[in-house]
């Protein structure tokens, strides 16, 4: 389970990424936008702010109920994995930032997303891609299985393979320095490691390290 009142706090890099995402989303007031990976809700409060219509999905409990305080009656957040998503609705844009690096298993993501949008729906996402996060990890160490760091040629090939179509990926590095590094790598970077183990891990890259090499994933696609 995540820290998720920490992870709302840091998240500003999140937050910022996801402002770019907005930008080129084209989603208008009468579009029904899934958030895919709502987190704790902020990204989700920023699209209110483009169309009402919005239903929040995540998959950790921490996560959902932070959301739901924050966002109440205005937005629907459900508690699913993005690998069974399974509800009653199709949408319009489907909506995501900073999660799907977290799914290893991308090709039954996108079939799970591409039979929840109407035809002619749209994924606008960003995620960690190939050569995220490198130094960091050399610093703290290789973490198999945890992430999935995809190149956009894959990526590509795999919305194909789910049914997509107008496919654009591409990678944009992201140098970035969160406002509280320490906190920032032990709840993100090392998220469910112990925190007696996390925490020095936290601290030594924060010592020796100015900058968080992120490499970010855009995804753009057509149901």
């Amino acid at each position: 389970m995540w820290d998720a009142k920490t992870y709302d706090r840091v998240a500003d890099p999140q937050e910022a990424w996801a402002r770019e995402i907005i930008a080129r989303s084209g989603i208008t007031a009468s579009d029904h936008v899934l958030d895919a990976g709502c987190g704790s809700g902020r990204v989700t409060e920023l699209l209110l702010a483009l169309t009402p219509d919005v239903v929040g999905v995540d998959a950790d409990a921490a996560m959902v109920d932070l959301a739901r305080q924050r966002l109440g009656e205005r937005v629907r957040v459900e508690h699913q994995s993005l690998l069974d998503l399974s509800l009653t609705e199709s949408f319009d844009v489907i909506f995501s930032c900073a999660v799907f690096h977290w799914i290893t298993d991308h090709q039954r993501l996108f079939e799970r997303l591409h039979a929840h949008l109407k035809p002619g729906g749209r994924l606008v996402a960003q995620c960690g891609g190939h050569g995220n996060i490198a130094r960091v990890l050399e610093v703290v160490g290789e973490r198999p299985g945890t992430w999935l760091y995809a190149t956009p040629e894959d990526t590509e090939r795999r919305l194909r393979d789910a049914g997509f179509t107008q496919i654009k990926t591409w990678l944009e590095p992201k140098p970035t320095v969160p406002s509280d590094m320490v906190a920032f790598v032990e709840t993100v970077i090392l998220h469910g490691m112990p925190t007696e183990e996390a925490r020095p891990l936290a601290e030594k890259a924060a010592a020796e390290l100015d900058s968080l090499a992120y490499v970010r994933l855009n995804l753009d696609a057509t149901a």
